[in-house]
C-alpha cells in the first residue's frame, strides 16, 4: 500500500512539474492551431467582425496564387541556402572550441552574441553594412575598383544577401547545441583511436559524428523549422515596393500582409495551414531518414 502511495506522489509530482510546459503548448500552439485551420474557412467581415463562411474558397484562391508558390519557393530556397550552412560552420566552430584553444570561453561568447541581440538591431547592422551608397561593404569593393552592388535591391542576389543574415544570427546558438553534446563524449574513446593509431579525421568521422549525431539531428530539425518561419529580416531588409520583393517574400511575410494589412486574416489563416502542411512533411521526412545516420547510445 506504501508503494502505490508513493508511487501515486511521484506520478502527481511529475504531472505537477510538466504541467505548464504542457499547459502552454495547449494555449499558445494547439489551440491556435484549430483556430486557425477554422479561420481558414472564413472571409473576414468588415471592421474584423462577423466573419463569413466561404467553404474551401480561400484554398482554391491560394491553388491559383502565383505569388503563394513563388514566398514558398524562397521560404524553400532559404532554407537550403541557410540550415546546411549553418550546421556545418556550427560544428567546425564547435569541435575547435571543444578543442585546447586558448581563451576558447571568450570566442563562445562572440560567437553567441548575434543569437540574443535583438532581430531588429541585428537586421539594422546589416542593412546599414548592405547600403548601396554608403554600405562598407561597397566602400571596400569601391578600394578595389569594383562598381557598388545592391545587395537588397537587386532580385538576383538579395536573397542570398538576407541568408548570409540568417547564417550569421543563428550559428552561435547551434554551435552552442553542438558543443554540448561533443562535451558528452567520454575522451576515453579518443585515447583509445589514437593508441590504435588513428588520424584526426578518422577519429573525426568514426567516432565524433556518430556520437553527437543525437544533437546534430535535434539541431538539424529546430533550424529548418525557424528557417521555414523567416520573417523579420526579410521584413526589415524588403519594402512591398523593393524591385526584390516577389523573389524574398516569404510565406509568413505574405500571411503578415494578408492578415493585417490587407485585413483578410481568412487568407492569410490559408497561407499559414500550407506552411504547417509542409513543416510536418518535412519533419516526417526527417524523422524516417534519422534511423539511418543517428546513432543513439
Amino acid at each position: 500500500m506504501f508503494k502505490k502511495k508513493g508511487s501515486l506522489n511521484e506520478a502527481l509530482w511529475g504531472w505537477g512539474m510538466v504541467a505548464p510546459t504542457i499547459i502552454g503548448l495547449i494555449v499558445l500552439n494547439i489551440i491556435p492551431i484549430f483556430q486557425t485551420f477554422k479561420m481558414s474557412f472564413y472571409k473576414s467581415g468588415d471592421f474584423g467582425k462577423n466573419d463569413i463562411f466561404i467553404g474551401l474558397d480561400n484554398y482554391r484562391r491560394m491553388l491559383g496564387d502565383a505569388q503563394v508558390w513563388q514566398a514558398t519557393w524562397n521560404t524553400l530556397k532559404y532554407s537550403i541556402l541557410v540550415v546546411p550552412a549553418t550546421i556545418a560552420l556550427a560544428m567546425l566552430l564547435a569541435v575547435l572550441l571543444n578543442s585546447k584553444l586558448k581563451g576558447k570561453h571568450v570566442y563562445r561568447t562572440i560567437f553567441f552574441l548575434p543569437m540574443v541581440a535583438a532581430p531588429a538591431a541585428v537586421t539594422m547592422l546589416w542593412k546599414w553594412l548592405y547600403n548601396k551608397d554608403f554600405g562598407i561593404l561597397n566602400l571596400m569593393l569601391s578600394k578595389l575598383g569594383l562598381g557598388p552592388i545592391a545587395w537588397v535591391e537587386d532580385p538576383q542576389i538579395a536573397l542570398y544577401a538576407i541568408a548570409v543574415i540568417g547564417i550569421w544570427s543563428t550559428v552561435g546558438y547551434s554551435m552552442i547545441l553542438i558543443l554540448a553534446g561533443l562535451q558528452e563524449i567520454p575522451n576515453d574513446y579518443y585515447e583509445a583511436a589514437r593508441i590504435d593509431g588513428a588520424s584526426p579525421a578518422k577519429q573525426f568521422f568514426q567516432i565524433t559524428l556518430p556520437l553527437v549525431s543525437p544533437t546534430l539531428f535535434f539541431v538539424v530539425v529546430t533550424s529548418i523549422i525557424q528557417s521555414m518561419q523567416v520573417f523579420d529580416v526579410i521584413y526589415m531588409m524588403e519594402d512591398i515596393k523593393s524591385p526584390a520583393y516577389d523573389k524574398t517574400v516569404s510565406l509568413v511575410y505574405l500571411f503578415y500582409n494578408s492578415s493585417f494589412k490587407y485585413s483578410d486574416k481568412g487568407y492569410g489563416s490559408t497561407i499559414v495551414m500550407l506552411l504547417l502542411v509542409i513543416i510536418l512533411l518535412i519533419t516526417v521526412v526527417q524523422m524516417k531518414l534519422q534511423k539511418k545516420w543517428v546513432h543513439y547510445n
